[in-house]
């Protein structure tokens, strides 16, 4: 499965990567993300539920990373999911900040019948995708997630009130 989604944060693109490459921000945004843990230089481990109350592990590996434009990587062979996903940052027209795009390819499990599952229970990969890169933006533009009590998805750490550190 191949996913792309953009948003447009009102932010330059440096600022953006150097947010992104600081991995341990990844679970402030993307919302079935549980937690980034570095394991190397160009190495991480990478946490996340999944539908059916799953938690899915898998280590990654930074394939491309250059500053202000793009940052890539893959899972290692023996991952629960093999993964592979790319950010490209573009300035944004006129100057109004910057032009993510993420683009995510993953071999999903059971095929196209877990994807039909996920959709059914809700957890469409292309909505996911779309609301994580809102949530970034709220994030890069506000320093948090802003969420109200009485939403439905008002609880746990991606989907809390929460603010990121945002250092180099």
């Amino acid at each position: 499965m191949e996913l792309t989604s953009t948003t447009t944060v009102n932010k330059p693109p440096q600022e953006v990567f150097d947010f992104w490459h600081r991995l341990e921000n990844l679970d402030a945004f993307i919302a079935h993300l549980d937690e980034v843990r570095v394991t190397g230089p160009r190495s991480s481990r990478w946490t996340a539920s999944a539908p059916f109350d799953t938690v899915i592990e898998r280590d990654v590996v930074t394939t491309a990373d250059v500053a202000a434009e793009r940052i890539a990587w893959v899972s290692v062979e023996g991952a629960d999911v093999h993964t592979s996903g790319k950010v490209t940052l573009v300035p944004a027209p006129g100057g109004r900040g910057t032009e993510v795009r993420v683009t995510l390819r993953y071999d999903m499990p059971a095929g196209p019948l877990g994807r039909a599952l996920a959709t059914y229970f809700g957890d469409d990969p292309s909505q996911l995708l779309d609301d994580d890169l809102r949530r970034l933006k709220q994030v890069m533009e506000t320093g948090e997630v802003v969420r109200s009590e009485g939403a439905p998805w008002a609880s746990g750490p991606a989907r809390s009130s929460r603010s990121v550190r945002r250092g180099r």
